[in-house]
């Protein structure tokens, strides 16, 4: 090993550091070239072809088993023979037709969502900006937040900001503003795109403005937006509206701007506990933040909607629930006519497994939003797929990182605009029961080919391996069923080894792993290259999501991402297959 290879192992080496356990939810800030984390990432394959190769070892391994022949391989060449870039094109998913078939009530749709959109980074001492929705909606976000308060420098500007925090703020109109571009980018670009399909933007509002203020927010949005804005229910004959109560579909609301509202209920809860309750963290200044939050909320005067801006919420009017008679019996007390339950991580997990099926039922038929619980403050993530076990549409997911809620969020959006029809059993007419036949995935893991290396790493200190899990609707304890290969090493002296000696960035492991899980639609595969790292935490290298729906058995090239859900040279050979167990 070098000087620096053994100072850089040295630094790592801290038992005291909490970057010292072997954390697989470790995700890094997104930016403006993150292509991943709704869905955009299954067209990844189509990108820069010219740059990715395939190594001699996984050329001579697919003669070997028969998928090409040694002239097809070009073996003789760096550059991939015509049947390896066949392989290459060949996408490891197809996303089936129904599952973006948009004649379907909203209700019945997972929609992609974004959480506090305007933060660039942290929940309580981050950087406020108008790009980060630009951002979130070109990476495939289509409900996307904001926080309005009012501006204490210019009353008829209100401003958007994570209030009672030392988050910086932004004008509410310059946000408008980026939400209008991006639609009307998306409109001019949109059909040139193959099977593209308009997609809503809704918009979940925080209010916090006065009276004054709420006048504002509606004559900004109608000036910024114009008819871009929902402001009035969708028209489906002739002059008649719609009904209050029945649902519009996906396809009628075509590519406008769905504004939810907020609806106080009598004796609304106070969410602050939820919110912003205390944590373990070792960060003083985190501590002493969230701490300052709290009080500077639970002092904080009621929210009255003035009926300019509750009009807005055409389709959509967010509650807060005082008591649980919207699953039990099942109708909403005092609600409105579109109700939206919007309910933290921690306070939904509370009535699960035990009333899942109610809250299914619920779902099949109205809107709910479920939130991060407010001690992810760094910007974690929930894990999303058990709320969408019961159906939840919106799971509104920190944007900020890279983490492997927005990987698996990646994975269900894949090839759909931000819009996933529910599962047969969530949607209305099922009864939120899956069928639990289970099934047997093995995955033969043949090897990958140009593994980035980070630049804190020496090559020669890279053992890489794959760790792969299913992510289940079932895991309530997010615990989900890990398999891994043997770590890779290359022979120090080749000389002695008979057959390829590729170096580890191309490393070969040719190992099959297995699972048995129940046959849900919502089971996920997520897949991470690690390296074995005995001083440190094992480093996760790339990573890549699959809803197992979409997998396409037989031998696939998948392009991995890295921890900012960037695009990557490294491709990882695999196999997929899929029987009943």
């Amino acid at each position: 090993m070098s000087e620096s290879g053994i100072a850089s192992s040295l630094a790592r080496l801290n038992p005291f550091s909490r970057a010292a356990t072997d954390d697989d939810d470790r995700g890094e800030e997104i930016d403006t070239s993150t292509v991943a984390g709704g869905g955009h990432s299954g067209n990844l394959t189509d990108l820069k072809q010219h740059q990715l190769r395939v190594s001699h070892a996984l050329k001579s391994f697919l003669v070997h088993e028969g998928v090409v022949s040694e002239e097809d391989a070009g073996l003789g060449s760096d550059e991939p023979g015509q049947a390896i870039r066949a392989l290459i094109n060949k996408k490891h998913i197809s996303v089936p037709s129904y599952v973006t078939d948009r004649s379907h009530p909203l209700p019945e749709y997972f929609i992609s969502s974004s959480h506090n959109t305007y933060l660039m980074a942290h929940q309580l001492y981050g950087v406020s900006s108008a790009t980060a929705y630009r951002t979130a909606l070109h990476t495939g976000s289509r409900c996307v937040e904001i926080d309005a308060w009012d501006n204490e420098d210019n009353h008829d500007e209100p401003k958007v900001t994570h209030g009672y925090t030392l988050v910086s703020n932004i004008p509410f109109r310059s946000v408008c503003m980026t939400i209008r571009d991006v639609v009307d980018e998306e409109a001019a670009e949109g059909p040139n795109n193959k099977g593209y399909k308009a997609a809503p933007v809704l918009l979940s509002l925080e209010n916090h403005c006065s009276p004054h203020g709420q006048k504002r927010l509606v004559e900004i949005m109608k000036e910024v937006w114009g008819d871009r804005l929902l402001s009035e229910p969708v028209r489906q004959k002739g002059k008649e509206k719609q009904p209050d109560g029945e649902h519009v579909t996906l396809g009628e609301l075509g590519s406008k701007i769905v504004v939810v509202v907020e609806y106080h209920l009598p004796n609304e809860p106070d969410d602050s506990s939820s919110s912003s309750s205390s944590s373990n963290s070792s960060d003083v200044e985190e501590n002493e933040a969230r701490l300052n939050y709290k009080e500077k909320k639970k002092s904080a005067p009621a929210t009255v909607i003035i009926p300019e801006l509750a009009e807005l919420g055409v389709y959509a009017q967010s509650v807060k629930p005082a008591d649980n008679t919207w699953f039990d019996p099942g109708e909403l007390e005092n609600g409105p006519h579109h109700h939206l339950i919007n309910v933290s991580e921690s306070g939904l997990a509370a009535h699960l497994p035990a009333e899942s099926v109610k809250i299914a039922r619920h779902n099949a038929q109205h809107l709910m939003r479920v939130y991060p619980k407010g001690t992810r403050v760094s910007s974690k993530n929930l894990n999303p797929v058990p709320f969408w076990g019961i159906g939840a549409q919106i799971c509104a997911l920190n944007w900020q990182t890279f983490g492997s809620g927005m990987q698996i969020n990646d994975a269900l959006f894949s090839g759909s605009d931000g819009y996933v029809l529910k599962p047969t059993p969530l949607r209305a007419g099922g009864d939120g029961v899956f069928d639990t036949v289970k099934k047997r995935l093995r995955l033969h893991v043949a090897g990958a080919t140009d593994i980035p290396v980070p630049k804190d790493i020496e090559l020669d200190d890279i053992k890489p391996y794959v760790t792969c899990t299913i992510v289940h609707p079932g895991d309530l304890e997010n615990q989900p069923p890990k398999r891994k290969t043997v770590p890779y090493r290359r022979h120090k002296l080749g000389f002695l080894h008979k057959g390829e000696n590729p170096p580890a960035i191309d490393p070969v492991w040719n190992e099959t792993l297995e699972w048995e899980y129940d046959g849900n639609e919502l089971a996920f595969l997520r897949v991470l290259i690690k390296n074995d790292d005995s001083f440190s935490r094992n480093t996760i290298l790339a990573v890549a999501a699959m809803r197992v729906l979409y997998l396409v058995t037989g031998w696939s090239f998948v392009r991995m991402l890295d921890l900012k859900g960037r695009e990557t040279k490294c491709l990882l050979l695999l196999k997929f297959d899929i029987e009943n167990a």
